[in-house]
């Protein structure tokens, strides 16, 4: 196909190619690997896609060309979407492509269709990428690709679906030497570090020390530098305009505390959603969605079938009646998680309603990104805050989305896990010779500076599960053949393999089902295990916008009835408290900043201006260059708070080193507490936090890594990592269909792997990867580390306060609310804000205790 033919295409829709699309096809016509980096709508899809149909592959007469073109990409739902938009211009085109998906919910018959003959061109995801290559005739059937494309590659770069989308096209490209690779993305900081992660990476393993022994103390190495990759970067930026904005509540509190506006903006919520034809509601959490959804209906019963829920939980049925009633324009609003994040072509909705704060501006791009989707329009997003200081968040939200201050995306530094997975998936794919297999698995960026050692210890861990497990069967699951080629020899292993590829772990899932027989059983979703474990028959629940009884458990199934009534346990799902990025923290410091100026500007500060004036008459405000410490003395004890706001899991770390270090110096025990904002530690006993934070010990990065493992009894959280690994690696199986394993049972399982290692194999190198993404991944421990650094560079301003600041209040609640039921807490809460409020009241000529600036650390 010429680019005379895709022109007039374009022109008889009254289309106009942009720039950035022209550069894309001229650039896979040179045969260049790239990266297309462009605002979400603008037109990525079609812009690598005529570029891919301008290939020609050859074809024998009468037949479809045979598989050319591999799209992958991280959801089920944007899969099929992303099909039916490649299948759309075939026809006019006069092409005789043909466009399948591949995907976990692609059904028997079209998959005995596929094992016959793959369609031209199969979108797929890269658990189905890697199904593919355990194929024993996998290298046949995927020999004639010449393109892949990556789509929402930023989605993907910073977690282990990339790595193991690295090494699979490490694969193909051994197979088909002539294939490019080109990745999409709308919301991505670093655009030369992810497309290095997307190409093939120089060989720097060759003169790599072997790894010393797992030792905890060690830095974890973060991977040596690469040099750019030789493919292009094409920036697609069109004057696409991005509305942010807020929805300001009636009366904002000076003392906030995590979600008590909450349900109090439904009002304005329902007045937002009366006025927009369609509209997405996102929520961070599953719960979240399932309480708004039902208090949407609970307000406007009169929407029942005009607004729908959306989580990943639901059942595909629900999900895809869902997704076709937004794209078709009935329904009015969806009451959305993550699920809808990524680029499924919503054309009728107009308006993103985002409950909370995102947490991040990429996240509130993409999110924004939902509405308006296509060129020419613009994309809404509004924030609905559920506490007064994410008027502050929104604010910064709407800075750093103006100056587009993205975050970068970080791919993972060589986890064996994966490549123990891959190794098995390549054997069952025809096998492989090591020494051969070797310099290709360098090639993926993840394992660039993979040393002999390493590997050598792979094979072995594969062949015999390593030193501790050579006695049993289970764990020799590639053995070389009488030629040298490392194979799978026992069909059952093969196919617990097969049942398991894959890097997405989580707990283990139940079936929700309605109590009955036939069609009356039907299914409405799944929960995770622990929830259902923790209710007994007759407790109620809300799922799926349904009040549901638990009628009885059997096996890996929660069988259900319509409740008339009652109480409601919301389920409650992972990953509820994302952490705040350092984008989004820098410009509130930045809102922070002008505020200490007496400049308010936009709504949020104006109606935020009170809680700051009562912050700066009791204590001071955070800024940049200056660390605000507090402390007080209350019937509880002895307070300090800080506000380093560098986000939860960095406080987290943050508090558990300084009470490590300080309990060195003084005998004492402390209680924490963190947000994304700050951290409180409280002792029984005064301790001199002005001599310890000045003379910078307990801030130093110095010994970092010893002092917050022992402060964080780092082995356990290391435990509850493993289970992950054990899983991607193959030591723990989750079971066959109908027999799955319980939560416990895995928990178990991957618990004593983890104890036989630390006993009988303590090098194993699955145990010192545990300990390393704990420190990457959950304690974040390189912002751990730059913060401490900006703290210790920051002056100090010490302040005493007489009450709880503004600022101090939300981690005073943080903490008691580990320790009261909701009851008790509720009745505290209301005690302690009457008596602030009361105080805050008084004449401003009672002075608080002085602010002192005690200076700054050299």
């Amino acid at each position: 196909m010429t680019p005379a033919v895709v022109e007039a295409w374009f022109q008889a829709r009254r289309w106009q190619p942009f720039e950035f699309q022209r550069r894309v096809w001229e650039a896979i016509s040179r045969g260049d690997d790239g990266l297309l980096h462009a605002t979400t709508g603008a037109g990525k899809t079609y812009a690598l896609w005529f570029g891919a149909l301008q290939l020609e592959p050859r074809a024998r007469p009468g037949q479809a060309p045979p598989l050319t073109v591999l799209w992958l990409s991280p959801m089920r739902a944007l899969s099929a979407d992303t099909a039916r938009a490649l299948q759309a211009p075939l026809a006019e085109l006069g092409l005789d492509w043909t466009v399948g998906v591949r995907t976990g919910d692609t059904g028997e018959v079209e998959r005995a269709a596929q094992a016959r003959r793959l369609p031209t061109a199969l979108v797929t995801t890269p658990e189905s990428l890697s199904l593919l290559l355990a194929r024993a005739d996998a290298r046949d059937a995927l020999a004639t690709v010449r393109l892949v494309v990556v789509d929402e590659w930023h989605e993907m770069l910073g977690n282990k679906r990339g790595v193991q989308v690295q090494l699979a096209l490490a694969r193909l490209r051994r197979w088909c030497p002539a294939m490019r690779t080109w990745g999409l993305s709308a919301t991505l900081g670093n655009l030369p570090d992810a497309l290095a992660a997307l190409l093939p990476s120089p060989v720097l393993a060759a003169a790599a020390p072997a790894d010393p022994p797992a030792d905890p103390r060690a830095e974890p190495p973060a991977g040596p530098p690469v040099r750019p990759a030789a493919g292009v970067i094409v920036e697609g930026r069109i004057d696409k305009q991005i509305i942010v904005d807020s929805l300001l509540p009636a009366n904002v509190e000076r003392f906030p505390w995590a979600g008590h506006l909450g349900m109090k903006m439904l009002p304005a919520v329902i007045a937002e959603l009366e006025q927009t034809p369609s509209a997405l509601v996102f929520t961070n959490t599953r719960s979240q969605a399932e309480l708004w959804y039902q208090a949407l209906l609970d307000a406007r019963p009169e929407w029942a079938g005009l607004i729908a829920l959306h989580h990943g939980s639901l059942d595909r049925a629900t999900r895809d009646w869902v997704e076709l009633g937004t794209k078709e324009g009935r329904l009015r609003a969806v009451v959305c998680t993550s699920s809808l994040d990524l680029g499924v072509d919503f054309l009728p909705v107009e308006r993103v309603l985002q409950i909370g704060s995102a947490k991040g501006v990429s996240r509130l791009l993409q999110r924004a990104g939902r509405s308006g989707h296509a060129p020419g329009r613009s994309a809404r997003v509004t924030l609905v805050p559920t506490h007064s200081l994410e008027l502050l968040e929104a604010a910064a939200a709407k800075r750093a989305v103006a100056g587009r201050r993205v975050e970068a995306r970080i791919a993972p530094h060589r986890p064996l896990d994966v490549l123990v997975q891959h190794l098995v998936t390549v054997a069952l794919g025809g096998g492989f010779i090591p020494a051969d297999l070797l310099d290709e698995v360098r090639s993926a960026y993840a394992y660039r500076d993979l040393t002999d050692e390493q590997w050598q210890w792979c094979l072995d861990f594969v062949r015999r599960g390593g030193p501790s497990l050579t006695a049993y069967p289970d764990y020799r699951r590639v053995e070389p053949d009488g030629d040298g080629v490392w194979r799978v020899p026992d069909a059952r292993l093969a196919r617990r393999h097969r049942m398991s590829i894959g890097t997405i772990v989580s707990d283990a899932s139940m079936t929700v089902r309605y109590w009955g027989k036939g069609a009356a059983a039907a299914v409405i979703g799944t929960v995770e295990e622990g929830f259902i474990a923790r209710l007994s028959r007759g407790d109620c629940f809300l799922f799926g916008g349904r009040l549901l009884e638990l009628v009885r458990v059997h096996e890996m199934t929660a069988y259900v009835r319509r409740a008339p009534g009652g109480r409601a346990a919301v389920p409650r799902w992972n990953g509820g408290r994302m952490p705040l990025s350092s984008e989004l923290a820098d410009a509130m410091l930045r809102e922070l900043d002008d505020a200490l100026s007496g400049r308010f500007e936009g709504p949020e500060m104006q109606r935020l201006r009170p809680l700051i004036e009562l912050q700066a008459r009791w204590s001071s405000l955070p800024a940049t260059g200056r660390l605000l410490a507090e402390t007080l003395r209350s019937r509880e004890g002895h307070h300090l708070f800080l506000y380093p706001f560098a986000g939860r899991q960095v406080h987290l770390g943050v508090a558990s080193l300084l009470a490590w270090r300080a309990a060195r110096t003084t005998v004492a025990t402390f209680s924490l507490a963190v947000n994304d904002y700050g951290l409180e530690l409280l002792s029984p006993q005064p301790i001199d936090w002005k001599q310890l934070l000045l003379d910078g010990a307990v801030l130093s990065g110095s010994r970092l890594l010893p002092d917050l493992l022992a402060g964080l009894n780092a082995a356990e959280l290391a435990q509850r990592r493993f289970r992950e690994i054990a899983r991607v690696s193959g030591l723990v199986f989750q079971g066959f269909p109908g027999a799955g394993k319980s939560t416990r049972q895995l928990q178990a399982s991957a618990g004593l792997f983890y104890q036989v290692f630390r006993d009988h194999d303590p090098h194993n190198l699955l145990l010192t990867q545990a300990e390393e993404e704990v420190l990457r991944q959950e304690l974040e421990v390189d912002r751990l580390a730059g913060a401490l650094e900006r703290m210790r560079a920051n002056s100090l301003l010490m302040q005493p306060l007489a009450r709880p600041s503004p600022l101090a209040f939300p981690l005073l609640i943080e903490r008691l609310r580990e320790k009261l039921s909701t009851e008790k807490l509720r009745d505290r809460i209301a005690r302690m804000l009457q008596d602030l409020e009361r105080a805050a009241d008084l004449p401003a000529a009672a002075p608080a205790p002085k602010a002192r600036r005690v200076g700054s650390r050299t």
